[in-house]
């Protein structure tokens, strides 16, 4: 990371120099590619979805949660980076934290919603199945005591709840790291590389200080710790944040940067899911088992961070300069078509926790609708576009209400 990119400002104390210019507008390729992550999240959760074989998880080793956590570094890099330099670190701190307490309610009314719905399945249906196990909730409903003193404290988080969650501890985090670039950059860095290295399990195990490894446990009855290893992903979200805050500069676009962000993605895909299970790379498949800790999805192994940051220099420089080649498509009917769908796209980028929240909850009534019915190419790819048009009714939902339009009304 290097220090405040405006060389005039090197003469300033720390405080000053630590303030470099903060985007005040969102930018169009933020949202594009949030509300894109989005759609793909709702693909992914959605239970044997074939669609799922298209998904960028399955040609390399980031996937659609590096681009949330990378975007929303980014976004609150401008919702809170002014605060903090309008209203000083106390202040900027208050503001995180309302924005915590609200992410923890969200977390609770998605585990609720979708902890009903699936009781709602077992109780009044006549199913092969159990629907409350397909998320491992058993233990909840056989003594919801503890678990719910669990659910309230954040030590009982099922697989699929822990996004959440470790979206609140990296937001706790950011007011430190904003009071250490005020004293230098580097400082901010370390801490970022420091406490990543001590998330990562199989580093630890190697040197033999495996006791030192962050986390948090996931549930009372076990040692298992959160999936979402908040301490090992806050190393792409405090990326994003630090691009947009001017911490990072902005990478140049030249030939050479695309040509090795191109190979490094080229190169992922043999030792990618799909390079083992499709191509039959056996090769790969052995390298993967005794590398494993290397591309980490939990802890947010190293190879994740490099393919990510590969991927997302090449998609940032295909938008263009402000996203300008995501508005210019030509003219015509397609065109006309195109703008659509990019408006549809940038409003759910814009309001991703509802949508996100929605998507969670609607993924497993999707699920257990494609039960029922049976899945094939058809009904599958229509339930895939129902989800899609939820999402963008949400998005659009969401933002009328907070325009408070009855404000205007007579």
């Amino acid at each position: 990371m290097t220090s405040v990119a405006d060389p005039a400002m090197t003469h300033r104390r720390p405080t000053e120099a630590a303030a470099a210019p903060v985007a005040s507008t969102r930018d169009i390729r933020l949202d594009f590619f949030r509300g894109l992550a989005m759609f793909i999240i709702l693909v992914a959760h959605t239970p044997r979805n074939f669609f799922t074989s298209w998904i960028p998880a399955r040609w390399g080793f980031s996937d659609a949660t590096e681009i949330f956590v990378f975007c929303s570094g980014m976004a609150s890099a401008i919702a809170f980076g002014r605060s903090f330099d309008r209203a000083g670190w106390a202040l900027g701190t208050g503001r995180v934290g309302y924005r915590v307490w609200q992410v923890y309610w969200a977390h609770i009314g998605m585990f609720f919603a979708i902890a009903t719905m699936l009781a709602a399945f077992d109780i009044y249906g006549n199913f092969d199945k159990a629907y409350i196990g397909t998320l491992n909730l058993s233990k909840f409903f056989a003594d919801p005591g503890p678990q719910l003193v669990g659910l309230f404290t954040l030590t009982y988080v099922p697989n699929y709840f822990d996004i959440l969650p470790m979206y609140m501890v990296i937001l706790v985090m950011m007011p430190m790291m904003v009071a250490l670039s005020r004293v230098n950059l580097w400082a901010v860095a370390g801490a970022m590389g420091l406490i990543w290295l001590f998330a990562q399990r199989a580093v630890l195990e190697a040197l033999g200080l495996e006791a030192w490894h962050l986390g948090f446990p996931a549930e009372p009855w076990s040692d298992r710790k959160w999936f979402f290893n908040p301490f090992g992903w806050q190393l792409v979200f405090f990326t994003g944040f630090a691009f947009m805050r001017g911490w990072l500069p902005k990478p140049p676009v030249n030939k050479v940067l695309i040509a090795i962000a191109a190979a490094i993605v080229i190169a992922n895909i043999p030792l990618s899911n799909i390079g083992v299970r499709e191509f039959g790379f056996e090769w790969a498949r052995d390298w993967r088992i005794a590398n494993r800790g290397l591309f980490n999805k939990s802890d947010f192994g190293i190879l994740r961070y490099v393919h990510f940051l590969a991927l997302a220099y090449l998609c940032w420089t295909a938008a263009g300069d402000g996203g300008n080649r995501l508005r210019a498509v030509g003219n015509g009917f397609i065109a006309h078509v195109w703008g659509v769908l990019l408006k549809m796209i940038l409003k759910v980028g814009q309001q991703s926790l509802a949508v996100f929240v929605f998507s969670m909850v609607f993924a497993r009534f999707s699920g257990f609708v494609m039960d029922q019915i049976g899945r094939n190419t058809w009904n599958m790819t229509l339930a895939n576009l129902i989800g899609f048009g939820a999402l963008i009714a949400v998005a659009y939902t969401v933002a009328w209400f907070k325009s408070h339009p009855w404000r205007g009304a007579k």
